[in-house]
């Protein structure tokens, strides 16, 4: 499917993230020259074609002081991945649970989740209650804090026109 001159910009209006106002995509609609309905009636078809993956939010969690963030990584029997998934998953101190596959013989892990916390100890006694809960004793896992944040933000799909370089325009 090719996407016309007002998908693009569409597109490129909203992977920067939506404005922080009460009608965000009014405002997106407003500065296309369109309906609010029509715009979230091209979002729904372009996601439904797979132009668009997923909307989402990204939160950028150390700039809200939890600077304790642990990716929790798990051996999980195979035939037991999408339960153990889901009672993590289910947690709301877990912002993300995926899974992956094995990089044997170095990597035996195949389940990930993030806890974020503002400190160690906090992210370390929450996934120990965790465990205790579910029952997930006898299960191998590693917690990898992270050092630093490089980067955060959703997909990128078209180029803006204000953020092309100058040669670029012409």
């Amino acid at each position: 499917m090719v996407l016309s001159e007002l998908d693009r910009e569409l597109i490129a209006e909203i992977q920067g993230g939506l404005p922080l106002v009460a009608r965000p995509y009014a405002a997106i609609a407003n500065r296309l020259g369109m309906t609010e309905e029509t715009l979230m009636a091209r979002l729904r078809e372009l996601q439904s074609d797979g132009l668009i993956k997923r909307m989402g939010v990204v939160v950028k969690h150390r700039a809200l002081g939890y600077q304790a963030n642990a990716m929790v990584v798990w051996d999980i029997p195979d035939e037991d991945v999408e339960r153990v998934g889901a009672l993590l998953a289910a947690e709301t101190c877990v912002t993300l649970c995926y899974q992956r596959p094995r990089r044997l013989p170095q990597w035996p892990y195949n389940l990930f989740c993030m806890i974020h916390g503002r400190e160690r100890n906090a992210v370390l006694r929450r996934l120990a209650q965790i465990v205790e809960f579910h029952g997930l004793q006898q299960l191998p896992h590693s917690v990898l804090f992270s050092g630093r944040s490089f980067k955060q933000r959703g997909a990128h799909y078209v180029a803006r026109e204000d953020s092309l370089p100058r040669s670029a325009h012409g």
